[in-house]
């Protein structure tokens, strides 16, 4: 699995998750820090990888009618805020959630649960 880290959220959890051997950026490897949401989801989109946040407005850009689809990953309300805490968080749930990811989800992880939302079933199609 491929994964962009959001600016919202430290440069750690990518190289954490490049250590335990995932393919991780943060936006600042891009240049895209103080770029738009809508720039920062569609370079997830170019690149394939699942966008990893704590901004809920990515979650209203799974509904916009594209081609491709992706993956947002969003950590909400009683996650941890430091960062090797909400990479042990993620990694300890990513066995559980990797077939929502590859399918294109919206994945909320909060320190007690976990609620997977698959896309809406027209996105990604277009319309004639």
């Amino acid at each position: 699995m491929k994964f962009l880290v959001d600016n919202a959220l430290s440069p750690v959890i990518a190289r954490r998750l490049q250590e335990a051997g995932y393919d991780a950026v943060h936006v600042r490897d891009y240049g895209l820090q103080t770029a738009e949401d809508e720039a920062v989801f569609e370079c997830a989109i170019q690149e394939k990888r699942i966008l990893v946040s704590v901004d809920t407005d990515f979650g209203s850009f799974l509904f916009l009618p594209r081609k491709e689809k992706t993956s947002v990953i969003l950590f909400r309300r009683t996650t941890p805020r430091r960062p090797d805490a909400q990479v042990k968080l993620l990694l300890a749930n990513l066995p559980n959630i990797s077939k929502a990811l590859k399918q294109g989800s919206i994945v909320v992880i909060e320190q007690t649960r976990v609620r997977i939302r698959p896309w809406p079933t027209l996105i990604g199609r277009r319309r004639i």
